[in-house]
């Protein structure tokens, strides 16, 4: 067979996706890892995001941004209700397997992965997360290919422990960081990292 030279064989690799700077720019970004659940009568539905922050103390809000085409939007919108767990660095195989990358042995949004109960709203929590807020929603909003959800924290659980953080395509843990020092400038520093000990008495 003969094969002209603006051909592609059936088994070449696929062709390597062009080197997008912005997309660059954002992996190389340390976020925290949460997992955004709700459980109604559509089921149960799970998805790993990073983009989570809080938005306002007074009335306690939460923001998370999932992808348009993840299934658990539908979910979301007729339930009405989501948590929004922060994974712990033991979760990283949660983590994995409700972005849909699941370890040997285990399906993509297998909720046998982690420890799951029920918060006061339905929906589940990750027992052990280092936090999980129980929200009801209180505004959508579409963003290119992303949906923005803010919820209304109803219930707050912490567990404590390192929170999971992801950066560069690896998973890693937080790490304390000495304050900087500059010989130029003697006893130069953040005053609220001192005598953090004391204070905390």
């Amino acid at each position: 067979m003969t094969v002209s030279a603006d051909s592609t064989s059936a088994d070449a690799p696929p062709a390597a996706r062009p080197y997008d700077p912005f997309i660059a720019a954002m992996g190389a970004v340390a976020t925290g890892v949460t997992v955004v659940a709700t459980d109604g009568a559509t089921g149960r539905f799970a998805q790993t995001v990073s983009a989570m922050c809080s938005v306002s103390a007074d009335p306690r809000l939460v923001l998370v941004c999932i992808n348009s085409r993840s299934p658990i939007n539908e979910a979301i919108h007729a339930n009405g209700t989501f948590t929004v767990n922060v994974l712990g660095s033991q979760h990283d195989h949660v983590a994995d397997t409700f972005a849909g990358r699941p370890w040997p042995g285990k399906e993509p949004w297998d909720f046998s992965c982690g420890e799951w109960v029920p918060a006061p709203s339905g929906s589940p929590r990750i027992r052990d997360a280092v936090a999980s807020f129980d929200c009801t929603i209180h505004q959508v909003v579409e963003a290119g290919t992303h949906r923005i959800y803010i919820g209304a924290v109803a219930d707050v659980e912490t567990h404590g422990g390192d929170p999971l953080i992801y950066s560069a395509q690896a998973y890693a843990k937080p790490l304390p960081v000495p304050p900087s020092v500059f010989d130029d400038y003697p006893g130069s520093g953040p005053t609220y990292r001192k005598n953090t000990k004391e204070n905390a008495k």
